[in-house]
């Protein structure tokens, strides 16, 4: 792990680039040694991406919309006791779980998840958290672990895509 203090950005002079080779991510730390968020690789460089060629269409970044939805959840990382939980954002390529005790980046997990669509079958799956936010931002942001499907069914894909149709078709007709 690399760590490069940060000297000469006025606003952020003080804290701490830690940059991980092994779980292809960067982390900001605080001058008192608070973690302040974690972001993959992925998102740097596409974000990058997304300046230096503007004549490009842009893409999304996910392969599938993802929608605001509270649905419950039970988690559990292997070896360690199960957590239980609500989402805030899904879609067909994983979620976003609200938490104010996120798992660490790479952590594999078991997730059940209850839909309102049926209460009587919930949808079990494996995923991985590619990303962390540690604590409330802006008021506006929750704190939590955004968590990408490894294993899920395709009828259980299909039930997560077609309720975010769902949703949002209804939601823009609002």
């Amino acid at each position: 792990m690399m760590q490069l203090t940060i000297k000469h950005s006025a606003k952020h002079q003080g804290k701490t680039l830690k940059i991980d080779s092994a779980t292809e991510t960067l982390a900001v730390v605080s001058p008192s040694d608070e973690h302040l968020g974690t972001v993959p690789w992925d998102a740097i460089i596409d974000f990058i991406n997304s300046f230096s060629k503007p004549d490009r269409t842009p893409r999304p970044v996910r392969n599938y919309p993802r929608s605001q939805l509270a649905a419950k959840l039970c988690y559990a990382a292997s070896g360690r006791s199960d957590f239980n939980g609500v989402t805030c954002e899904i879609g067909g390529g994983g979620i976003f779980i609200e938490t104010t005790s996120p798992q660490t980046i790479g952590t594999d997990l078991t997730l059940e998840l209850v839909l309102p669509d049926d209460h009587t079958r919930p949808i079990v799956a494996r995923g991985k958290v590619a990303w962390i936010r540690p604590r409330e931002e802006r008021h506006v942001f929750y704190p939590g672990m955004g968590v990408q499907f490894t294993d899920i069914s395709d009828d259980a894909r299909a039930r997560i895509v077609n309720m975010v149709a769902s949703l949002d078709s209804s939601r823009s007709r609002s």
